[in-house]
């Protein structure tokens, strides 16, 4: 399981030997929920090894605020390393994957709702090098916020 928490220039490394095709994906998976699992088993299912780019606890904290993360990003990575979908996290600390995924160039990018296609943070190295974007279904209602929302009216 914590094998599959790596630095890119491990990545790299198994990259260069391999003709197999490399689904990207990234973000904060602070509480994971059942629509995280849906859409990393959807990612998977589209190649050979599922790569998940995953927002560092400073980078979360740029881009959800003080209060976030909850989890840390040594916890978010081990949970997200122990699913099946999951071949690869890699840490990343800027707050887009665009230098990741530049490094990367993975074969499919992928992300979650209703993003169009060009808007998708590396789309633009990923279509220029021949490979795919998709953006997959997302569960309605199924959120971090959401859940963290719930919480908080629990505890009041």
């Amino acid at each position: 399981m914590l094998r599959k928490i790596i630095s890119l220039e491990e990545f790299l490394s198994k990259k260069n030997h391999s003709k197999e095709i490399f689904v990207f994906t990234n973000g904060c998976f602070d509480i994971l929920h059942s629509g995280h699992v849906q859409y990393l088993a959807e990612a998977k299912s589209l190649g050979d090894k599922l790569i998940v780019g995953l927002n560092s606890d400073n980078s979360v904290k740029r881009l959800k605020g003080p209060s976030r993360p909850i989890n840390s990003e040594n916890d978010r990575a081990i949970v997200l390393s122990a699913l099946t979908s999951v071949d690869f996290v890699i840490i990343f600390d800027e707050d887009t994957p665009y230098k990741l995924i530049n490094n990367i160039v993975p074969d499919i990018l992928v992300k979650g709702g209703d993003w169009d296609i060009n808007s998708i943070v590396g789309s633009d190295i990923v279509l220029k090098n021949g490979g795919i974007v998709k953006s997959l279904n997302f569960t309605e209602g199924k959120s971090t916020t959401n859940t963290i929302n719930k919480i908080k009216e629990v505890r009041q």
